[in-house]
């Protein structure tokens, strides 16, 4: 169990933000900032498509959509996208619009698996990413090491949200395509000798003409 003075749950979202960008990820979940762009909206609208399909059962394997999943251990709260409950145990599906792009969403399936478990009481030893763009799985074995990266990561999220403070700007390739760009403004505040030329620009006081 986490430690009482850190008694706060986080969002299993937020471990793929993290890992592909921890300032990305303190502004939505430090500050509340979200904004729309072409990416977030396909991605709306394709779990919008897995989440109204039901539970089914095909092949003697019942499928269970948009599964409420937690953890009293690691504090963690969120939901599946699907959950197929084989023979074998269950096995947690998360679904992404794009091609696969790193691990960044494996910590967020394993994350999942880590709360399926303990809810549970059962082992989940893999899972798989789905690509709505290439049609796809991507199949993720939940192994030692990727386990306790993703143990790591929740500290690391719990460690920003209990600072309340917010990580530098990375001003990098993954900028341009960030819904949060203009919120974040990476070209303005990973400068610091710019945004203290700005400050001091925002105080100084204005010449007052001659009477």
């Amino acid at each position: 169990m986490y430690p009482e003075e850190d008694a706060l749950d986080i969002p299993i979202s937020a471990l793929e933000h993290f890992s592909y960008c921890p300032r990305q990820c303190g502004l939505i979940h430090l500050e509340q900032t979200f904004e729309e762009n072409l990416f977030t909206i396909r991605g709306q609208l394709a779990h919008e498509r897995v989440d109204a399909g039901g539970d089914t059962v095909a092949a003697g394997i019942r499928t269970a959509r948009d599964v409420p999943v937690w953890s009293e251990r690691l504090g963690l709260r969120g939901k599946a996208d699907l959950v197929e409950f084989r023979k074998t145990g269950p096995f947690p599906v998360e679904y992404k619009v794009g091609p696969r792009r790193g691990t960044h969403a494996d910590l967020q399936l394993c994350a999942q698996a880590l709360c399926l478990e303990e809810m549970l009481d059962v082992v989940v030893p893999a899972g798989a990413i789905f690509s709505h763009s290439l049609r796809r799985r991507f199949e993720v074995a939940f192994t030692v090491d990727l386990r306790a990266i993703t143990e790591r990561v929740i500290v690391d999220i719990r460690a920003m949200l209990n600072n309340q403070r917010l990580p530098a700007a990375p001003n990098d390739a993954r900028c341009p395509n960030c819904s949060l760009l203009n919120a974040c403004i990476p070209w303005v505040v990973s400068e610091p000798d710019r945004i203290r030329g700005l400050q001091g620009a925002l105080f100084r006081p204005m010449s007052l003409p001659d009477a």
